[in-house]
């Protein structure tokens, strides 16, 4: 079973099941006080038909709060307005003063105000705008209660999303509010990712190439996740935020180039996907025609696929043919017995179970994508910080196959290696990638990436989803 994005989005944003109190009439809508005037004078009208004689009794139990089903059903029609303005102080003010939220996708119970505004300063970007599809309304004294089935459409993706509602409402101030609102996905329809095919992950690669067209080099650099990691063709440095890649197409785009995929292999995951391959450029300024190996992983980010990883490089058989065709100096580069014993220095680093030790093996501008973390860590701290648990498996690792490059000043070694787990005795095989550069006179690793065997993943997977499916 898979969870859309779209499906968490609109749990999370009908996981407002909470009631946030009301600081301040100020802010709310105009609509809302006349609504809840309108609904007590409904009531007091009402309660004037009644005998006589029993007029007194129903005083008390109503307690001035009279109402039908049809006003119950217009408490949403409020709060759905209260969306429409896109202001989370609007929207949490139809909460009782006491309420509790307890959202779909967090575990934590929201009971204020301030929790409930918080919680709709996020879901509001997504602009949305929802629809009772099916009700059950109950009404007591004082109480009102309506639980069913309502869809969203979020404005600012497009996306509609099901979910299920129920929402209490209370007498409060001389005006109808929310006491409780619980909002949860559709059980029969679960995704857990983002679903997307080949084809798909091949056009992300337009959006791309569409942005470099604009030649605007922070529409380009709007492509790439908050935590990408951009290795360029023709610079030396790895840019890991905004700025950094901003900088690099200020001066590529002035070529003005545009790409096409000449070869092209898809891996895709849950919330990711990978496409490698060969692309060709072409130099609008210069007419020059440029081929180049790449590596884009993308991301589900904010309701769009982002690049979070970007490997580009030249074609390694043409710069070597030019090196030894004309190059008279010597070269720097490792033998590639060399270049694999720098994994035995961060190997032994892991042997210290010392973090730091560990994060020191790596380069002032590094970028780790970890096996067993889907967050990249761009600086010595959050590398430090993955190792502190990592560590406490107190695994040493060997070398299974390994495929070397070298040039002047850097070294990449790519391959498979195992792990030992002194801590549990597990045995585990992974893939790796590593990329060492030279900073002073020692080799760092500027970029390693990890991760797990894909078939023993996918076997894993479907282990899982049929267990679900029999629970289920």
């Amino acid at each position: 079973m898979k969870l859309s994005t779209g499906a968490l989005i609109l749990a999370f944003a009908a996981a407002v099941e909470g009631f946030a109190p009301l600081p301040q009439p100020a802010l709310s809508l105009s609509q809302t006080a006349s609504t809840s005037t309108t609904l007590y004078a409904a009531g007091k009208r009402k309660r004037n038909k009644r005998p006589k004689a029993k007029k007194q009794q129903a005083d008390v139990a109503v307690a001035d709060s009279v109402i039908s089903q049809a006003e119950v059903r217009s408490l949403f029609s409020l709060w759905n307005s209260a969306l429409a303005t896109g202001d989370s102080r609007i929207v949490a003010q139809r909460y009782a003063k006491d309420p509790i939220l307890l959202p779909t996708v967090s575990d934590v119970p929201r009971c204020d105000y301030d929790s409930i505004k918080d919680y709709f300063d996020n879901f509001l970007k997504m602009e949305p705008q929802g629809q009772i599809l099916q009700g059950d309304i109950r009404i007591g004294a004082d109480w009102a209660q309506d639980c069913g089935i309502y869809e969203f459409t979020m404005g600012a993706t497009g996306d509609k999303v099901k979910a299920r509602y129920t929402y209490t409402y209370v007498y409060e101030d001389k005006q109808w509010k929310i006491a409780h609102h619980h909002s949860s996905v559709m059980p029969e329809n679960l995704y857990i990712s983002k679903e997307i095919n080949v084809e798909e992950v091949r056009g992300l690669f337009q959006l791309w190439n569409s942005a470099l067209a604009t030649l605007d080099s922070k529409a380009v650099a709007s492509r790439y996740a908050k935590n990408a990691c951009l290795l360029p063709t023709v610079s030396d440095i790895p840019r890991t935020d905004e700025a950094g890649i901003v900088d690099y197409f200020d001066n590529f785009l002035k070529m003005k180039p545009q790409g096409e995929i000449l070869e092209s292999n898809v891996l895709i995951g849950d919330n990711w996907c990978q496409d490698t391959g060969i692309y060709e450029f072409t130099m609008g300024a210069s007419g020059a025609v440029v081929k180049g190996r790449y590596s884009f992983v993308y991301q589900w980010e904010d309701g769009q696929w982002k690049i979070a990883h970007h490997h580009s490089s030249v074609m390694p058989e043409e710069q070597l043919a030019k090196a030894n065709a004309g190059a008279s100096k010597a070269s720097n580069a490792l033998p590639e017995s060399e270049v694999r014993s720098l994994f035995h220095l961060w190997n032994d680093a892991l042997a210290t179970l010392d973090p730091e030790t560990v994060a020191k093996r790596y380069s002032k501008s590094p970028c780790l994508l970890p096996t067993v973390s889907d967050l990249p860590r761009t600086d010595h701290e959050s590398i430090k910080d993955y190792f502190v648990n990592f560590l406490k498996l107190e695994p040493q690792g060997v070398i299974l196959e390994s495929y070397v490059t070298a040039g002047d000043d850097w070294c990449m070694d790519d391959g498979i290696y195992e792990f030992t787990m002194g801590a549990t005795g597990a045995v585990v095989k992974a893939r790796y990638s590593f990329v060492y550069a030279k900073e002073g006179d020692e080799w760092k690793i500027v970029h390693h990436h990890s991760s797990q065997m894909p078939e023993e993943v996918v076997a894993k997977a479907s282990i899982k989803m049929e267990e679900v499916v029999l629970a289920a």
